[in-house]
């Protein structure tokens, strides 16, 4: 079966940065419904579309097809203050954008005896990439998925 909208896709990845360290691993495949529905990146759909099971491909992703290019205006100073004692680098917290009001996931990034620096980049904003993937396993998608726009556990 080709991999086409509606279809459910089962895959494997590894995902890559530009020097070959791997940032994310798939353990066991993940399903995605293929077709427009936001499970994935577009660009990964655009490079199945009409693949089969047993396929592999390795897609170069720019920022612009991922999490776009690192905006230095969302790295903000805080006074240390306004957090709790028992904070550390690499803590994550949701917050507002100051212009665009939009809810950002922050990332505690250096803490000193009166600041804190906080990261509303995603951490892999900016990096181009490698997403080397293998096709496990295509399904046509049940009506229910498709009208919830998203896969259901078996």
């Amino acid at each position: 079966m080709k991999i086409e909208k509606n279809t459910v896709v089962s895959i494997n990845y590894v995902l890559l940065d530009s020097t070959g360290k791997t940032m994310e691993k798939t353990d066991s495949p993940i399903n995605y419904l293929h077709g427009g529905y936001d499970e994935i990146f577009p660009i990964v759909e655009e490079e199945l579309q009409n693949k089969e099971i047993g396929y592999s491909g390795n897609i170069l992703m720019l920022p612009e097809n991922h999490f776009g290019e690192y905006d230095s205006a969302l790295v903000h100073i805080e006074p240390r203050s306004k957090f709790p004692e028992n904070i550390e680098i690499g803590l994550q917290f949701e917050g507002e954008e100051e212009t665009s009001k939009a809810t950002l996931i922050y990332t505690i990034t250096d803490i000193t005896e009166d600041k804190v620096v906080v990261d509303g980049n995603h951490p892999l904003a900016g990096l181009t990439l490698h997403f080397d993937c293998t096709v496990t396993g295509v399904r046509p998608a049940t009506k229910e998925e498709v009208s919830h726009g998203h896969v259901h556990d078996e």
